[in-house]
C-alpha cells in the first residue's frame, strides 16, 4: 500500500484520518503544520501528501508548491473547511489531485485518497 504524510494542525482530525487510512493498509506519518510537513516530506519516499490548507507556520498552499518542486513524484491532495481557501488552491490545479471539502465522513476521505493514489 501507500506511504502517506498527513499534515493537519487539528490533532484529533489528523489522528482520525491516519487511523482510517491505516485500516486500508497504508503507512501513515503525521505533521502538525506545513513546516513540519515539509521537513518530513524531504526525508523522501512518500506516495501522497494529504494536507489541510489553513494551518499555522506554513499553510497547505505554500506546502503544496514546495512539495511539488522538491518531490514531484509525490501526489498531493488538499483538505479545507473554508470555501475561500479552496479558491486559493486554483493556481495549484496542475500540481494537486483535488481539494476535499471539510467536514467529511470517513468513507469520503478514504475514497478521495484511493482516487488520488490511482490518478
Amino acid at each position: 500500500m501507500a506511504r502517506i504524510l498527513i499534515t493537519e494542525d487539528e490533532e484529533s482530525l489528523r489522528r482520525f484520518v491516519a487511523r482510517a487510512l491505516r485500516l486500508d493498509g497504508h503507512e501513515t506519518h503525521e505533521a502538525a503544520d506545513g513546516a513540519e510537513g515539509l521537513e518530513k516530506l524531504m526525508e523522501g519516499g512518500f506516495d501522497l501528501l494529504l494536507s489541510d490548507i489553513r494551518m499555522p507556520v506554513m499553510d497547505g498552499i505554500e506546502l503544496a508548491h514546495r512539495a511539488s518542486e522538491a518531490c514531484p513524484e509525490t501526489k498531493i491532495l488538499l483538505m479545507t473547511g473554508y470555501a475561500e481557501q479552496r479558491e486559493r488552491a486554483d493556481d495549484l490545479m496542475q500540481k494537486i489531485i483535488d481539494v476535499v471539502p471539510k467536514p467529511f465522513a470517513l468513507p469520503d476521505i478514504r475514497r478521495a485518497v484511493a482516487l488520488a493514489l490511482a490518478a
